[in-house]
């Protein structure tokens, strides 16, 4: 009988032992995904300091962000294209930025104007062509976008603005020094570039 409780009382304190082994690898399981969850979220975060006070930015994913990249690629590669001061080297450093953010249509379209002489034209007569965007309308689901700006052509003695729409698409590339959005314009054409205004400049 005496042997039997002792027994008894053995094979309680094993699973006891067993059981509390086994409550504590799940506790230090629970622990250690609750840590690792926190030190992750915690990750996303970053404080920026304003006068010494830190102010909280939480980083986002490329998905929530890509709408706002498309846009600034586009908005990026006209402001290349179709920035030409009367300096050839200025022309050239931009068209060779620009080309890394588009296909061969972008290539195709420099080209042309390349061979129209447009660009001697704009050395010739020390003209300065600016542009500046009105809007950019982005499909998410086609990866299509239309851009709308203001073609600004300032010559010694007159002031022309063109308004100027093109259309294209994006889609995704690795990211680059060059290209740091990683992403590239393709089937990009113009659909419309016609004179708004025409201003001759007073000469005193």
């Amino acid at each position: 009988m005496i042997i039997k409780n002792i027994e008894n009382k053995i094979k309680l304190a094993g699973l006891i032992s067993i059981g509390s082994f086994l409550t504590s690898l799940v506790v230090c399981g629970l622990s250690f995904f609750l840590c690792y969850s926190l030190i992750v979220n915690d990750r996303k975060n970053i404080y920026v300091l304003d006068n010494e006070v830190p102010i909280l930015v939480k980083q986002t994913g490329t998905e929530v962000n890509l709408e706002v990249e498309c846009k600034s690629h586009v908005n990026i590669f006209h402001s290349l294209f179709f920035t030409l001061p009367p300096d050839d080297e200025f022309i050239k450093n931009n068209m060779e930025k620009a080309m890394y953010l588009v296909d061969e249509s972008g290539l195709k379209q420099y080209n042309n104007l390349k061979e129209k002489g447009y660009f001697n034209t704009i050395l010739a007569s020390s003209a300065t062509v600016t542009i500046k965007t009105d809007s950019i309308q982005l499909d998410m689901n086609e990866m299509k976008f239309k851009y709308y700006g203001i073609q600004r052509i300032e010559r010694e003695t007159s002031i022309l603005k063109r308004q100027l729409v093109t259309t294209g698409e994006l889609r995704q590339v690795p990211r680059t020094e060059n290209n740091p959005h990683g992403l590239i314009i393709t089937n990009w054409k113009t659909i419309l570039n016609k004179d708004l205004d025409y201003k001759v400049k007073k000469n005193f």
